[in-house]
């Protein structure tokens, strides 16, 4: 889209007022070239059809001839108008709600256009829209755009504003994509395209036309992604790291169990990209359980025989402890030290591990986002680990980067995603993926019970803690809640206490004290404790091999994603491991994650499920990891879409010629905008 056009005030579109700009603004609609780019989301079909072709229950437009005089019923200040139409020689009912006044419109022997819904069996029309032939028709025979609205925007007046925006700013819009790229995809001009998706004529029409525009969308995506590779990844200067590969198998022959083949090759790449000259900046995806804090030991352990330090950051206090205590058996043995940092701690503490850090004595910092303070120094950082990167902004996370002259990244997500579809949306990062489980892991049985079956529940419970195994029980809140109608933590524990009198119950949340968080987890983690009852303070990490009952209450108050995740706390020890979700799910969407949970405990499947349940913005977390909402483009449907700009971006940002010849200017001048936006140079 020209800049002109995004430049150009809205209020300059003859019928603008500054009231109405305002109702747009808060759309996101400021500029001439944002109301051209507000696309529909779908169309409303008023193409007249024969009534054969229609099935029941479907939308129809139909054309015919009032055959009688309307009838009015009223009740409770609502009205019902009833009238007979003929249509190609059959009688039909047609039936308006709250239309009185078009009783006198409704004279025998005119020809009427109406739409909505076809009852088949009884010939029935409930009527959505309706016009006279003789007033000269809008909409029949057309495919009308519905866009997203709000305020009082109706679609009636965004309609005549984009069409407005289109006759009079329309010869303005420029061709930005290379002719080499229109002509290879049989993509039509961006002109046309764009008055085709605001004006089909047919369906064909409007298929082309979103076909061009979903590819320009993605392709730019991607432009984006691959120029900053090109401009910034590989150019930019790292930390080499000599790695010793007889170090390296001499500290993995130290662990208490074998690697698995998966585990073995993404080490490999990770110690390839360490060696290089350039910063690694490497995606490690693996389901729940499938070993990756053990090869993020290995590229911790290769960074410090290198002469450097490391830092692990994790999103809760927790699961730094955790990390802390499991790094501190791997390493200390070998003479290497690691150091904790969380918000908690008390400031002799903090200012111990802080002079340690910068003086080199300690090689290895895990923490929360704690690390990231300004007063956190370290003698030489090589290596930046990050575990569940969506949980951080992609602010906090180039801030603990930039703590070193250029580490190693090493960024860590228990939520999978297929390959493909990572390496394409994290375009700026290499990507390796974990698909083994651990030898000798079985796979965890999931159950979806209702809330009356919390007697049978509780038998598993007593049943599980004979065999000596324990349970974490999950709630959605902490305390009771006038909002809410579900199940606390604290109500529950106390629940338990009564139900399970020979059993120990601990408990776990969010506002206990760090010392008193550590004791629970510490009695629980030791077999002191027989069931945890918990939030969902727990999701991430923590690791407790003799758990093998998660029971999730008002399971539906979850995400898929999260559910997985829970479920990813038991199933870590040698014995057999189970799942209860308890829920009485009244929406359609609870119904599909319950049913996702006992159909599957692979993480990339559950992943899948969950983007087609969510959408890709909220399953990205567009705040949180710079996933922006296409307009038009949907990451599964249009799947094959992206990966082909993908290469299609990156085959051209590798050329010379990208980054000086005239053609590609347009493409150019678009970084250059978004760079700007982003504040951020492109080179």
């Amino acid at each position: 889209m020209s800049s002109s056009l995004f430049t150009t005030p809205i209020v300059k579109l003859q019928g603008v007022s500054s009231k109405k700009a305002e109702e747009l603004h808060a759309l996101g609609i400021s500029s001439v070239g944002g109301l051209i780019e507000h696309y529909p989301f779908r169309y409303e079909d008023y193409r007249i059809r024969e009534l054969s072709e229609v099935k029941d229950g479907e939308k129809i437009t139909v054309q015919g001839t009032i055959a009688a005089m309307p009838s009015l019923q009223r009740y409770g200040g609502k009205s019902r108008l009833i009238c007979r139409i003929t249509v190609d020689g059959m009688l039909l009912t047609a039936v308006w709600f709250n239309r009185a006044f078009l009783q006198e419109q409704l004279t025998p022997g005119r020809d009427i256009i109406v739409s909505g819904k076809w009852e088949q069996r009884r010939r029935h029309i409930t009527v959505a829209d309706s016009e006279f032939p003789d007033r000269g028709a809008s909409k029949s025979g057309t495919l009308q755009p519905v866009y997203s609205i709000g305020g009082t925007i109706t679609q009636a007046y965004i309609r005549k504003a984009i069409d407005k925006a289109l006759t009079q700013f329309g010869a303005l819009i420029p061709e930005i994509l290379p002719a080499e790229i229109v002509s290879k995809h049989g993509l039509i001009p961006r002109r046309e395209a764009i008055m085709r998706i605001h004006r089909p004529e047919n369906s064909h029409e409007g298929q082309e036309a979103r076909r061009r525009m979903v590819y320009e969308e993605l392709f730019l995506f991607q432009l984006k992604l691959q120029a900053y590779r090109a401009t910034h990844h590989k150019q930019q200067v790292g930390i080499v790291h000599p790695v010793n590969n007889d170090d390296i198998r001499g500290f993995v022959g130290t662990l208490p169990f074998s690697l698995t083949d998966s585990q073995k090759q993404v080490i490999n790449e990770i110690l390839h990209d360490m060696k290089q000259p350039f910063m690694m900046n490497r995606l490690l995806q693996g389901d729940v359980g499938a070993g990756k804090t053990v090869v993020a030991a290995v590229a911790l352990f290769a960074t410090v025989k290198a002469g450097h330090q490391g830092a692990l950051m994790v999103p809760t206090e927790i699961l730094a402890e955790q990390h802390a205590r499991s790094l501190g058996k791997m390493f200390e043995p070998l003479g290497i030290t690691v150091g904790l940092l969380t918000g908690s701690m008390t400031d002799r503490k903090r200012r111990d591990i802080l002079a340690s850090l910068q003086m080199g004595l300690l090689d290895i910092l895990v923490g929360t986002h704690a690390l990231i303070q300004e007063d956190v120094y370290f003698r030489s950082l090589g290596l930046v680990v990050t575990d569940e990167q969506h949980r951080f902004g992609v602010n906090q996370r180039s801030i603990l980067r930039r703590k070193g002259m250029s580490p190693d990244v090493l960024t860590m997500t228990a939520t999978p995603i297929p390959r493909t579809l990572a390496i394409t949306v994290f375009g700026d990062m290499d990507v390796s993926t974990l698909r083994e489980r651990p030898r000798g892991r079985l796979p965890i049985r999931t159950f979806w019970v209702k809330h009356e079956m919390m007697d049978r529940v509780l038998g598993f419970i007593r049943k599980e803690a004979e065999a000596g195994r324990q349970t974490f029980f999950i709630c959605p809140l902490i305390e009771e809640s006038e909002k809410l109608d579900v199940q606390n933590a604290i109500d529950l524990h106390m629940q338990l206490h009564q139900s399970l009198p020979e059993l120990s119950v601990g408990l776990l949340h969010g506002r206990m004290s760090a010392a008193e968080k550590e004791q629970t987890m510490g009695a629980f983690a030791a077999g002191a404790t027989n069931v945890l009852v918990s939030t969902t303070v727990i999701e991430v990490g923590v690791d407790v091999p003799n758990a093998t009952l998660m029971i999730i209450m008002d399971a539906d108050r979850f995400g898929l994603s999260q559910l997985h995740q829970l479920r990813g706390r038991v199933g870590r020890g040698a014995h057999q491991s189970y799942c209860i979700l308890i829920a009485d799910p009244k929406s359609e969407n609870g119904q599909e994650r319950m049913k996702a949970m006992t159909d599957t405990d692979d993480g990339f499947e559950i992943s899948r499920r969950d983007l087609e349940l969510r959408g890709p913005g909220e399953f990205f977390g567009t705040k949180q990891s710079g996933m922006p909402e296409f307009r038009l483009a949907n990451l599964l449907n249009d799947f094959a879409v992206l990966e082909q700009a993908r290469e299609d971006a990156a085959e051209l940002t590798a050329t010379e010629s990208f980054w000086s010849a005239q053609s590609y200017q347009p493409l150019r001048d678009y970084l250059q905008r978004e760079a700007g936006e982003q504040s951020e140079p492109l080179d």
